[in-house]
C-alpha cells in the first residue's frame, strides 16, 4: 500500500509516542509507516508558527475620591481622597516552550488582585498570587475609652461612673470617633507538576492576615458598653495532592489543612458604671481562639461507555485548645483548656447513565457525620440572665445527614425534555429538641425549546419534612415554652414553582423573564414560625441598536413575608407577629463603540436597589414597628480614547447616593439607660470618584 504523507500525517507522527496503543491496529499503525525517504526538514507549517516574547497590555490609574462616609469605600475600593491603580495582562511565551502570565486588576486599591503564572505547558507550573479585600462599616462610631486598638480598654482618669449612661457627666467630653472596619490581605504560592502520562501533583500555600476593628460588648450583670475589639488574625492553608489517570478513569488523594491564630486572646474593659454585680470594675471578654482544621479526601471517577461513576471520602478533624481567659474569673475552673475535638467523615457517590438515547439517569448519595469528642465538664454557672440551677455543662453536639438524589431527563423529541426527581434527607441530632428529622421532596421541570427563537421551561416541587418526637431539651432550652417550635427543626410543608422565558425576536433583541414562588407552612407550630412566602420575578433585555451601539437594562423584585406566634405567659399564643421585606433592584447600561474614526469607546451604567422591611405585631391591638430601608444609586459614567495604536487612555466616573435608616445604628451614646453605645451610625451620602487611566500594547 502508497500512500503521501501530508501535514495531518506528520501532525499524528509527532503524537504516535503518545497515541501508539490506540492508534495501531492490525499493523496498519503510524510506528509501522515507511518514511526512510521522507525529508522532514523541508515540510514547515507556517500557519503553526508560535509567536514568543512578551505581548499585552498594561496599565495605570489615579483617581480622586470625594467622600464624607468611608461607607463608599465598599463600592469604590478607596478609602483616601487619592488612589491610584496598576493593571496588567501580559503573557511571555519563549521558543522553548517556558511561558509566562502577569495579570493584574485594580492593584494597589481596596479589592487589588495578582495572579502570577509561569512554567512549560503540560510539564509544571508555579503560581504566585495576592488578593487585598477591605469592608467598612463606620468612621462615625464614637467611644470614650482609650486604648482603641489593643486589647485592654480603659476609661479617662476624670471618668465618674453612674448608675446610668444619663448621669454620666464625662461621657460626651470623653467621646472620640473610631472606625469600624476590616482589612484582607491575603498571598498565596502554588506548584503544580505533570509527571508521566499517568500522574500529577500540586501544592499550594496561603496566608491572610486580617486586622481592624470590629463591634463588640461587654457587660457587668443587666449593664453594658459597645467595645472595638481588635482584630488580628492570621489563616495558614496549605492543599496538597497526587492524581492518577488513565483513558477512562482517574483517581487523586488530596490533603487539606489551616491553622489560625489570633494575636489578642482577650479583651479588658473598664466599668463606666457603677460597679454592681461582684463589685466589679474591670471586666474580661475571651476573643477567638486559636483552633487547627485538616482533612484528607480521596476520590476517583470512572468512564464506561453510556455511564460515568464518581466516588469521594474524606475524613477531617477541628481542634481548639487555647488555654482558657481566667482573668477576673474568681471561680475554679475544672481544666485549663476546652482541649476541643471534633472528627470529620464523609462519602459522596454519584452516577450518571443513559439508558437510551431518549433517557438518562442520575442518582447521588451523600454522607456526613460531624463528631464532637470534647469532653464534657460541669462549670460553675454566672447569673447573669435568669437561669435554674447552679451547675451548667459544655454541649458537644452532633450531627449526622444523609442526603439521597434520583433523577431521570426524558427527552420527548427535539426540543422538548421532561426530568423529573426525589431528594431524600435525614439529619440525626444529639442534644437538641429533636433527635431526628426527615425531609421528602418531589420535583418536576418541563423545558421547551422547539419553537424558533424560543427557551422556556417551567419548575414544581413540593416537599415535607416531619421526625421524631419534639421535646424540649434540658440541654438547650429548659426554659423555653414547651409549645415552641424551632423552625429548623420543625414539621414543614414546603410548595414551590418558578419558571424562565427567554426571546429573541431578532437577531438583535434578547428578552428573558423569570419568576419563582414558594411558600413554607409549619402547620404544627404553635409557638414560633408558621408561615413563610418568598414571591420574586425578574426581566432583563439586551439590544444591539447598531453593531456598535449597544443598551441592556434589568430588574428584579423579590418580596418575602414570615408570620410568626408567640406567648408573653409561657403557655398559648397571644400575639402574632408580621415581617415584610422588599427587594428591588433596577439597572441599565448603554455603550457606544468606534466613535471618532474608531478610537472613542462611550458607555453609562447605573444600578438603583432599594431594601425595605417592616414589622407588625399585633397583642389586642396592632403594633408597627416602622420601615427599616436602604437605598443605594450606582453610576458610572466612562470613555476611552485610543490615542495611538498601541495606547488608550480611558476616564470614569463613579457616584454612589446611599441611605438608610437602621433604628439598630441611630442611637445616641445615652439614649439607653444600661448602655454606653457608639452613636449615631446611619448612613445617607453622595460620594464621587473621578479615574483617570493609561493602558499600553506591547
Amino acid at each position: 500500500m502508497k500512500f503521501k504523507l501530508n501535514l495531518v500525517t506528520l501532525a499524528l507522527l509527532a503524537n504516535a509516542g503518545i497515541a501508539s496503543t490506540a492508534m495501531a491496529a492490525g499493523g496498519y499503525g503510524l510506528q509501522n509507516a515507511n518514511t526512510d525517504k521522507v525529508k522532514f526538514d523541508k515540510w514547515d507549517c507556517k500557519r503553526c508558527v508560535v509567536e514568543t516574547g512578551v505581548n499585552g497590555t498594561v496599565g495605570v490609574g489615579v483617581g480622586y475620591n470625594d467622600s464624607n462616609d468611608i461607607r463608599s469605600a465598599n463600592a469604590f475600593a478607596a478609602e483616601n481622597e487619592f488612589a491610584g491603580k496598576v493593571d496588567a495582562d501580559l503573557t511571555y511565551v519563549g521558543k522553548s516552550g517556558y511561558r509566562a502570565t502577569v495579570e493584574a486588576d485594580n492593584l494597589g486599591m481596596e479589592n487589588g488582585r495578582l495572579d502570577i503564572n509561569a512554567g512549560k505547558v503540560g510539564q509544571y507550573n508555579l503560581n504566585l498570587n495576592y488578593r487585598q479585600i477591605a469592608t467598612y462599616k463606620t468612621d462615625s462610631a464614637m467611644s470614650p475609652y482609650l486604648g482603641i486598638g489593643g486589647d485592654d480598654l480603659t476609661l479617662p482618669d476624670n471618668w465618674q461612673t453612674a448608675g446610668s449612661s444619663q448621669d454620666m457627666s464625662e461621657l460626651y467630653n470623653s467621646l472620640n470617633p473610631l472606625e469600624l472596619s476590616l482589612e484582607r490581605k491575603r498571598a498565596g504560592l502554588g506548584f503544580a507538576y505533570q509527571g508521566e502520562e499517568l500522574w500529577s501533583t500540586y501544592v499550594n500555600y496561603q496566608r491572610e492576615d486580617k486586622t481592624g476593628l470590629k463591634q463588640a460588648s461587654g457587660s457587668f450583670f443587666n449593664q453594658s458598653m459597645m467595645l472595638a475589639e481588635p482584630v488580628d488574625y492570621t489563616t495558614d492553608t496549605i492543599e496538597a495532592g497526587v492524581k492518577l489517570k488513565g483513558d477512562n478513569w482517574f483517581t487523586a488523594i488530596n490533603y487539606n489543612g489551616s491553622v489560625f491564630k489570633n494575636a489578642y486572646s482577650q479583651l479588658g474593659f473598664d466599668n463606666a458604671f457603677n460597679p454592681t454585680f461582684g463589685a466589679a470594675t474591670h471586666g474580661y471578654m475571651s476573643l477567638d481562639p486559636d483552633n487547627e482544621a485538616h482533612t484528607v479526601s480521596l476520590m476517583g471517577q470512572m468512564n464506561l461507555s453510556q455511564t460515568i461513576m464518581s466516588a469521594r471520602v474524606h475524613y477531617g478533624q477541628m481542634t481548639q485548645d487555647q488555654a482558657f481567659v481566667t482573668s477576673g474569673y474568681g471561680y475554679q475552673v475544672p481544666t485549663e483548656s476546652l482541649d476541643g475535638k471534633v472528627d470529620m467523615t464523609g462519602v459522596n457517590l454519584k452516577l450518571v447513565s443513559r439508558i437510551s438515547r431518549s433517557v438518562r439517569v442520575n442518582a447521588s448519595y451523600d454522607y456526613s457525620d460531624r463528631d464532637n469528642k470534647t469532653n464534657i465538664e460541669e462549670w460553675t454557672q454566672i447569673s447573669i440572665n435568669d437561669v435554674n440551677g447552679q451547675v451548667a455543662y459544655n454541649t458537644p453536639y452532633d450531627i449526622t445527614t444523609q442526603r439521597a438524589k434520583l433523577g431521570v431527563d426524558y427527552r420527548i423529541n427535539r426540543g422538548m425534555k421532561l426530568e423529573a426527581g426525589y431528594d431524600y434527607r435525614t439529619d440525626e441530632r444529639s442534644y437538641q429538641d429533636r433527635e431526628t428529622t426527615d425531609e421528602n421532596t418531589l420535583w418536576t421541570k418541563f423545558r421547551l425549546s422547539s419553537f424558533e427563537n424560543w427557551d422556556m421551561w417551567v419548575k414544581g416541587s413540593y416537599g415535607q419534612r416531619d421526625g421524631s418526637q419534639y421535646q424540649a431539651s434540658e440541654w438547650t432550652s429548659s426554659e423555653s415554652n414547651d409549645l415552641l417550635r424551632k423552625y429548623n427543626l420543625a414539621d414543614r410543608k414546603r410548595t414551590m414553582i418558578e419558571a424562565r422565558v427567554t426571546h429573541n425576536p431578532t437577531d438583535s433583541l434578547t428578552l428573558d423573564l423569570g419568576t419563582r414562588y414558594a411558600i413554607d407552612d409549619y402547620d404544627e407550630t404553635q409557638i414560633g414560625l408558621t408561615e413563610s412566602t418568598d414571591l420574586s420575578y425578574d426581566a432583563s433585555v439586551t439590544y444591539m441598536l447598531s453593531d456598535d451601539m449597544t443598551l441592556t437594562a434589568f430588574y428584579n423584585r423579590q418580596n418575602i413575608e414570615s408570620e410568626q406566634a408567640g406567648s408573653s405567659s409561657f403557655s398559648a399564643p397571644t400575639w402574632t407577629g408580621v415581617v415584610e421585606d422588599q427587594v428591588d433592584v433596577i439597572g441599565a447600561g448603554w455603550s457606544y463603540n468606534n466613535l471618532m474614526e474608531k478610537k472613542l469607546r462611550l458607555g453609562v451604567d447605573y444600578t438603583y436597589s432599594n431594601s425595605d422591611s417592616n414589622t407588625q405585631v399585633t397583642q389586642g391591638i396592632t403594633g408597627d414597628y416602622g420601615d427599616y430601608y436602604a437605598k443605594v444609586h450606582n453610576v458610572n459614567i466612562y470613555g476611552q480614547y485610543q490615542a495611538t495604536e498601541k495606547m488608550a487612555l480611558r476616564v470614569d466616573y463613579k457616584m454612589e447616593k446611599y441611605e438608610d435608616n437602621d433604628a439598630g445604628n441611630d442611637i445616641a451614646p445615652d439614649g439607653i439607660w444600661n448602655v454606653v453605645g457608639f452613636g449615631s451610625n446611619s448612613h445617607d451620602y453622595n460620594a464621587h470618584l473621578i479615574m483617570l487611566s493609561m493602558s499600553y500594547r506591547l
